[in-house]
């Protein structure tokens, strides 16, 4: 039995244990993360600052630099999430039906935990917080990778949180960390069958395109996120400008930035100039159509066709001129990844359909395509973001990580 197959093996057993926990017994076990989460700050940005100076030493970009820093403030962050999942509502042991059948048979249909949660996911450690924390609220063991990037972060937060939860009496195995970061071992995390319930991949394009096409285990798909802004015909372009600014530049290196900016041409004249200069206090570069070149002139560079289908991850923002609402919807059911889309309008008929015919997991009207986050739909932390369409879609807290169980009740009633 590999390394791998023995933490599956370890996690399926666990898991039997999880189901039976209080929801005090969870919540004591999340606020003991939250309090050495804090009282171990210093170990946990020491170990980051060893990440940071190999992924200096190996290139990577200022942008997603950032998304593997931690700071004091990120940490408190973290441990305040903890505390949020554990001042939520327990989502197992909710009865979502229930009915007596003809023959007596009372039966209810109850939410319970999947049993074990894989998570393959890149460069963000807080993830590993988040994941833990969601999976133990709702009953659920978690196996957990991160990427080579974050390798010494992820070991001191999850040895943290494994030395917390055995403090409270649960199994320390309940949060098992993957330190094998090679692609064999992800491939051989995507074959768990039989240990795994759920594997949920949270990152780039190609981690997420590699676990669909490789897993053998059932996949949730989370996380690209190619997002538009629409600016229409009718919209406040002053209000257009802080929109397209705050889901362009407030943290360019998360899936739901803006990574595509459309104009109506009747207000393109006016509104690419205002965006442009506002724009510039970040330096972000505009890659856009004919015409918007022959408005920006040698402030954009050319837009190819690829760039319209490009998640950047950076201050890169793609530009293109429409003449219709029609032109914009079919634009971004195009290009969109199916995750967060936004209409910039005083129409309401246009508000209506932009919502109606935008296929997409969040569609907004007048607000940033950044609010896409767990924390800010009030699910607490998320676990990913689903930009599929079964089972979940949309920011995934702790409901999303339960199934259904029917339970029947009888009387000695056969077939």
């Amino acid at each position: 039995m590999t390394t791998i197959q023995a933490m599956g093996q370890r996690a399926k057993e666990v898991s039997v244990d999880l189901r039976k926990l209080t929801t005090q017994q969870k919540n004591q076990a999340l606020l003991a993360i939250a309090e050495d989460l804090l009282a171990h700050t210093r170990e946990i940005l020491q170990a980051n600052e060893q990440d940071l100076l190999l992924a200096q030493e190996n290139g990577m970009s200022p942008v997603m630099q950032d998304r593997l820093r931690l700071t004091a403030q990120r940490v408190q962050d973290m441990a305040q999430g903890a505390r949020q999942v554990a001042g939520l509502d327990d989502p197992v042991g909710r009865v979502l039906d229930g009915k007596t059948l003809p023959n007596g048979l009372r039966m209810q249909k109850v939410a319970v935990p999947m049993g074990v949660v894989g998570m393959i996911f890149e460069s963000r450690p807080n993830v590993t917080v988040d994941a833990a924390c969601l999976c133990l609220k709702s009953g659920n063991c978690c196996l957990l990778r991160g990427g080579k990037e974050a390798l010494r972060s992820n070991q001191a937060l999850a040895g943290i949180m494994r030395r917390a939860v055995e403090r409270t009496g649960l199994p320390a195995d309940c949060i098992q960390l993957l330190e094998d970061t090679s692609r064999e071992g992800a491939r051989e995390m995507m074959r768990l069958n039989g240990y795994l319930d759920v594997l949920i991949p949270r990152g780039g394009a190609g981690l997420i395109r590699s676990v669909v096409e490789n897993a053998t285990v059932p996949v949730i798909e989370t996380g690209t996120g190619n997002c538009h802004v629409y600016v229409d015909a009718s919209a406040d372009l002053d209000m257009a400008v802080q929109i397209i600014f705050n889901a362009k530049t407030s943290r360019p290196s998360v899936c739901n930035a803006a990574e595509t900016l459309l104009v109506h041409r009747d207000v393109a004249e006016a509104f690419l100039p205002m965006a442009q200069q506002a724009l510039a206090e970040k330096h972000v570069e505009l890659r856009g159509c004919p015409r918007t070149m022959e408005i920006l002139g040698r402030h954009v560079i050319p837009a190819t066709e690829a760039d319209y289908a490009t998640e950047f991850l950076d201050y890169i923002l793609a530009v293109r001129v429409v003449d219709s609402l029609d032109e914009a919807i079919k634009h971004v059911n195009t290009y969109s990844t199916g995750h967060s889309e936004c209409i910039v309008t005083n129409d309401y008929t246009a508000s209506e359909r932009f919502t109606q015919e935008v296929d997409a997991a969040a569609v907004y009207v007048n607000a940033s395509t950044r609010f896409t986050d767990g924390g800010e739909f009030g699910l607490g932390a998320e676990i990913g973001i689903s930009t599929q369409k079964l089972h979940a879609r949309g920011p995934m807290g702790l409901r999303e990580l339960t199934t259904t169980k029917y339970m029947i009740f009888g009387q000695g009633q056969v077939r």
